[in-house]
């Protein structure tokens, strides 16, 4: 019966929507997902610093147009950085820390890199403002990652 309550663990859902949940949840936990979504989320902060390393006088151009220093110490220390935390975050190893790393990162880069607000109203101002927003709802994944492993890490240690 579709219409009927049923009560489980975290709530009450209709009956008929556990087979449902059965199915995404088989799929949706498995490993292979997992890894996926997560190789996804950082997949930005992957193919940004191949890109640096590839073209290496364009990352100091880019450094350069958002008025940062140009010394190619920073463009290397942003390489190592993004990099290190994606595999953080994609290994499990210290997850929470590299993704609130990368949070961090992406919300402060996003103020300088996507100053729709300073544009004239127009195509540019409107691609950078979806920029802005989208940048913010990766900055919210990896605060959720991060939430996630640090819960799952309370949970097992205090074996609620």
């Amino acid at each position: 019966m579709l219409g009927r309550l049923m009560r489980n663990r975290s709530g009450y859902i209709l009956a008929g929507e556990n087979q449902l949940f059965k199915v995404a949840r088989g799929i949706l936990t498995s490993p292979i997902i997992r890894t996926g979504g997560l190789i996804l989320l950082c997949s930005a902060y992957i193919q940004g610093p191949l890109v640096k390393i590839f073209d290496f006088p364009s990352a100091i151009a880019e450094m350069q147009h958002f008025g940062l220093p140009t010394d190619p110490v920073y463009p290397i220390g942003l390489i190592i950085f993004e990099l290190g935390m994606s595999v953080l975050v994609i290994t499990g190893v210290y997850r929470w820390l590299g993704a609130l790393a990368l949070a961090g990162f992406t919300f402060m880069a996003t103020f300088v890199a996507l100053r729709f607000w300073e544009l004239p109203v127009g195509l540019d101002r409107t691609m950078a403002e979806n920029g802005f927003f989208e940048h913010l709802g990766l900055v919210g994944a990896f605060v959720l990652v991060a939430s996630h492993d640090l819960t799952k890490f309370c949970h097992h240690q205090l074996r609620i």
